[in-house]
């Protein structure tokens, strides 16, 4: 190869990798990190089965009134600005404590959606609770766990637009990704990351 080849190659892989930083910085794209960045409490967090794509959630609180599209992962990571949104339409709607959602709920929100051949449009019943909510919630003798996984940002109570509760709790069950409850008086499903179980 010719020296002024050469260089050309060179260059077209410089202003590549340079692209794809100013990408990155410009949709504000998290470093991926392994394992247990999330329990850790770290701000990056790696992205499990993201698709070059993205994926988003609708979410409409039914507390607050509140409906927001939230673009949380992208191009191998998820997305600052997305996962903050999320966490903001998530909040414990009695106390307007705002916490750090587990972002691989997010992923099987979508995933969920996804096997039904839905648009990932999700009522939310009950997103994070605070350490008062959830005490004032067991007080009223409503079965509530003392260390609930929604305490933690694990946990969500949902309804999906478009699909009957029970086809939505069979295919959250089949997805076999962790805890799912239904709820069929209240008209919700619960769905959570922690080991598979269900009730």
């Amino acid at each position: 190869m010719s020296r002024s080849r050469d260089h050309g190659v060179n260059r077209r892989h410089f202003l590549k990798i340079a692209g794809l930083a100013v990408l990155g910085g410009a949709v504000g794209l998290t470093r991926p990190l392994g394992g247990d960045a999330f329990a850790a409490g770290q701000t990056a967090v790696q992205a499990t089965s993201v698709s070059a794509v993205g994926r988003r959630l609708v979410l409409h609180n039914t507390h607050t009134g509140e409906t927001g599209q939230c673009m949380f992962a992208a191009r191998g990571g998820y997305l600052a600005e997305g996962l903050a949104k999320a966490n903001r339409l998530l909040r414990d709607h009695r106390t307007g404590d705002v916490h750090r959602i587990d972002p691989e709920l997010l992923d099987l929100l979508h995933d969920l959606a996804g096997t039904l051949d839905a648009e990932p449009e999700y009522e939310i019943i009950s997103g994070y609770r605070s350490p008062a909510t959830n005490a004032l919630l067991q007080g009223r003798g409503r079965g509530v766990a003392s260390r609930s996984y929604h305490m933690q940002g694990k946990a969500v109570d949902v309804r999906l637009r478009g699909v009957e509760l029970k086809r939505l709790h069979r295919a959250a069950l089949g997805l076999r990704r962790g805890g799912v409850g239904l709820y069929s008086a209240s008209r919700f499903v619960h769905i959570d990351t922690g080991p598979v179980r269900t009730w």
